[in-house]
């Protein structure tokens, strides 16, 4: 999955409206991709990446919102207590694929372009990046709560909420809540 490893690893700026917001927003990811660059410098496999990044994702990504953007409208249907269990499944399968898109020593060259403010307390932040002879177009979008946080990530055109969402919709439909963190096991349990 590239909407993992792209996550954190570009950070270009939409023209549009320039604020203060998207000022601060900017500054976040680009903080949060500085760390992870260095961090994955000196990260032996991708298995020790993903426990060494977890602290930094989890400071600039809500997964909380996302997990909840993913389900969907069968979130609402979740005990807490499987809420959690989701949320903290999703967390790991993010990071989990996030860490495995990472070869220890290379890094993508970003391009920064300038960011917009679609609505208050909202930013995109749109990015072109170039990683092993790739090209890719993403945008961040990011969420102010008590501070900025990464709630979707659109690769391609392609956003990774709605992708998910699909996948966790049919689970859904099948078996409720218990189906789709079932299909969550499975998925942080497979193989990368």
């Amino acid at each position: 999955m590239r909407y993992l490893f792209i996550l954190l690893t570009s950070l270009a700026l939409i023209p549009g409206r320039v604020s203060a917001s998207t000022i601060e927003a900017e500054k976040c990811l680009k903080k949060a991709v500085n760390e992870v660059a260095q961090i994955a410098d000196h990260s032996a496999n991708s298995s020790a990446l993903a426990v060494s990044v977890r602290p930094v994702l989890v400071n600039i990504i809500s997964f909380d919102l996302m997990t909840r953007r993913a389900v969907g409208p069968g979130w609402r249907e979740f005990t807490e207590a499987q809420k959690k269990e989701a949320t903290d499944l999703f967390t790991t399968l993010i990071i989990r694929t996030y860490a495995s898109k990472f070869t220890p020593g290379e890094f993508p060259e970003i391009t920064y372009k300038t960011a917009i403010s679609p609505a208050p307390g909202r930013v995109e932040i749109p990015t072109s990046i170039l990683y092993k002879g790739s090209h890719y177009e993403v945008i961040y979008r990011q969420e102010e709560s008590v501070a900025w946080r990464i709630t979707d990530v659109v690769i391609e055109g392609v956003s990774m909420i709605a992708s998910y969402r699909t996948q966790f919709d049919a689970q859904f439909k099948q078996g409720g809540a218990p189906a789709v963190i079932s299909a969550l096991k499975k998925s942080v349990a497979a193989p990368q």
